[in-house]
């Protein structure tokens, strides 16, 4: 691997192996809501929030953390608003005063407070204007959660960084990942550089599925998991991963550390790769190399499919997870290559409806996608090019779920939005 690649794939991490409490699309919202808000610098009497359907879709269910059980756009904007901390990215609403929240509820009942949807051809695109009499101030996020292109007060433009392209300002190069160098990437760097990323990863996720495993979260997908089927390392990788998500997108306030823009991604690529190294008992390097690769191989795949879509990005962590599995049971490069491609032909059907309670119990499901497609390649079975949407190798199936979810599922995407919001 040349130093550029090298150097590329560490920023890479760096940068989408980030903290976040709570859905992310609710809580961009919330963060620039925020940022509007200081360049206000007082509370204003109307608010309009703009935003991409996959924004309204992942935003208009799930509850936003720290409000007591609260749901939806309105109430993430406002949290941000009245109480949200900008320079915490997303973790903008983390450090509440419980007493904050009746401050929201009457902010909510006294300001206007309207969502419209915005169809600019980005997926993920969050517009926030405030008004206070003759004072204007809007706020912009176009493709990463966190990425601030525009803000504006009135006719000053006080900040502008249009930056068409999906890899941000940083200028990151997400067309350099491969199969082959992830791998090498992962099994040959000095995983010192990745010590404290990947270390927070399995200490925050760990926490937030046992969470998710001793109190009732939404549908408690995993807990049920464990009481039915029962307590072997298959159950129990499920059950953990699945109770993340329960605890997560049921208004747990811990912390996870996201992968591609997701929480839910982040755990499904985490939890059982963690999972299945302790079941195994291999060295903490071992676990780290595993880590880095499931987690690569998440965000190669996510980077062909876009930020947001309506292909469900479990599918794809949950056969990132299964490759790594492979891995940890001492597989090599063409091991772990099968292992993806049969996780990703066994579960790509799956359609993000965005954030809610279900989400736990479709990344069950990858999981278990992804834990079959190892156990398939340990007993010599996998699936090959011209089945399915199986390509010729690991590169050009990972191209073909990208055209999939990128550009076949873009009229699956608006239908699931018009079933979600026609009864509103």
């Amino acid at each position: 691997m040349d130093e550029l690649t090298y150097q590329t794939y560490l920023a890479i991490i760096k940068k989408e192996l980030i903290p976040s409490m709570g859905c992310t699309e609710p809580i961009a919202i919330a963060f620039c809501a925020a940022k509007a808000k200081s360049v206000l610098n007082k509370m204003p009497e109307r608010v309009l929030i703009e935003a991409s359907g996959n924004i309204i879709k992942n935003a208009k269910s799930v509850i936003v953390p720290n409000t007591k059980g609260m749901k939806g756009i309105e109430v993430a904007a406002a949290m941000g608003i009245v109480a949200g901390d900008d320079k915490r990215g997303l973790e903008v609403i983390s450090d509440i005063d419980p007493n904050v929240i009746e401050e929201v509820k009457s902010f909510m009942k006294n300001v206007k407070m309207d969502v419209k949807t915005i169809d600019s051809g980005i997926q993920l695109d969050i517009k926030i204007t405030l008004f206070h009499g003759d004072d204007t101030v809007s706020a912009r996020i176009i493709h990463n959660h966190t990425h601030i292109v525009l803000i504006k007060h009135n006719d000053d433009i006080i900040f502008d960084d249009i930056y068409m392209s999906e890899t941000g300002p940083d200028g990151l190069n997400y067309n350099l990942l491969n199969m082959k160098d992830i791998y090498e990437f992962a099994t040959e760097s000095d995983i010192d550089e990745l010590h404290s990323i990947l270390a927070t990863q399995i200490s925050y996720n760990t926490t937030i599925s046992q969470a998710g495993l001793t109190h009732d979260y939404g549908a408690s997908i995993g807990q049920t998991i464990l009481k039915t089927y029962g307590n072997d390392v298959r159950n129990r990788t499920k059950a953990k991963t699945a109770a993340g998500s329960d605890a997560r997108m049921n208004g747990s306030e811990l912390p996870v550390i996201i992968n591609s823009g997701s929480g839910n991604q982040g755990l499904t690529a985490s939890l059982p790769v963690i999972e299945f190294a302790d079941e195994l008992k291999v060295s903490k390097d071992t676990l780290y190399r595993a880590l880095t690769l499931s987690n690569l191989i998440a965000i190669y795949q996510k980077s062909q499919i876009g930020s947001l879509s309506a292909f469900c990005g479990a599918v794809t962590a949950g056969a990132a997870a299964g490759a790594a599995i492979t891995y940890l049971k001492g597989g090599n490069f063409d091991d772990v290559s099968h292992t993806l491609i049969n996780g990703l032909a066994i579960a790509s059907g799956i359609i993000c409806d965005g954030a809610k309670a279900s989400c736990a119990a479709k990344i069950a499901i990858s999981v278990d996608a992804g834990i079959l497609a190892s156990d398939m390649h340990d007993h010599g079975k996998d699936f090959f090019a011209g089945e399915g949407i199986v390509g010729t190798d690991v590169d050009n199936t990972i191209k073909n779920i990208g055209k999939l979810g990128r550009e076949g599922m873009k009229e699956t995407d608006k239908e699931i939005l018009y079933l979600m919001t026609c009864f509103d």
